[in-house]
């Protein structure tokens, strides 16, 4: 019966190594994908203000809620930025290629959807902040995710602050994360709601959560599931 045990333990050991070795597969696809020109183009006709490198960083961002959405699984990972959603949204109409995308990156379809997602928008914190060595209960800077709005000046975006004293007047507290309403990608799974406005996504998961210029203290958005 040893025997049987070490062969279980070793099987178990390989099945880790591999899912770990997938993983790293699908974050370095998702790092050196060449996404479509007319991304950067739909950006600059959606924000004339940004200039190329600005677009670069909302691209930069669009790679890191993908990852995002990788590490989560199966969970649902609300999506902060209306800036990296338009992005986002503009990937999908390229339908081939978007599905493509999705099964290398992802191991299967994102879709974008209306939800309501409290955990979602929480789980984008907490994996956002991993991702960039962020302690989310401490946080010395925003993620990414949860800052580009704010740092490109995006209108319509959904602004986020580090120190909740400030939250009120400049922004949703990224330490109060925990109430969102939006849009959701999925993949499968039973969506929470309804909601035709807002940009955060759902993909199956836990994290924190942000927030938008107007509103009652809650950010909107879309995210995947």
């Amino acid at each position: 019966m040893l025997w049987l045990g070490g062969l279980m333990l070793v099987f178990i050991i390989m099945l880790m190594v591999f899912f770990r070795y997938r993983r790293h597969q699908r974050l370095n696809y998702i790092q050196t994908y060449p996404f479509p020109s007319r991304l950067s183009k739909q950006l600059k006709s959606r924000y004339p203000h940004l200039n190329q490198t600005d677009i670069n960083i909302v691209l930069d961002a669009l790679r890191d809620y993908f990852k995002i959405c990788t590490m989560a699984k199966r969970h649902s990972v609300a999506m902060p930025s209306q800036a990296v959603d338009v992005a986002w949204h503009e990937l999908i109409l390229f339908t081939r290629i978007y599905q493509q995308f999705c099964r290398k990156a992802l191991g299967r379809f994102l879709h974008h959807t209306p939800t309501q997602a409290q955990e979602g928008i929480k789980r984008a914190w907490r994996l956002a902040c991993a991702l960039e060595n962020i302690d989310p209960r401490k946080p010395s800077r925003l993620p990414r995710l949860f800052a580009i709005d704010a740092m490109l000046k995006i209108k319509d975006g959904f602004h986020y602050q580090r120190n909740c004293q400030l939250s009120d007047k400049e922004g949703y507290c990224a330490g109060h994360i925990g109430c969102i309403s939006g849009c959701a990608g999925d993949s499968g799974a039973v969506s929470d709601s309804s909601s035709d406005s807002g940009s955060f996504f759902s993909f199956g998961g836990d994290g924190d959560s942000g927030g938008s210029d107007g509103g009652s203290g809650c950010g909107g958005g879309c995210g995947s599931s």
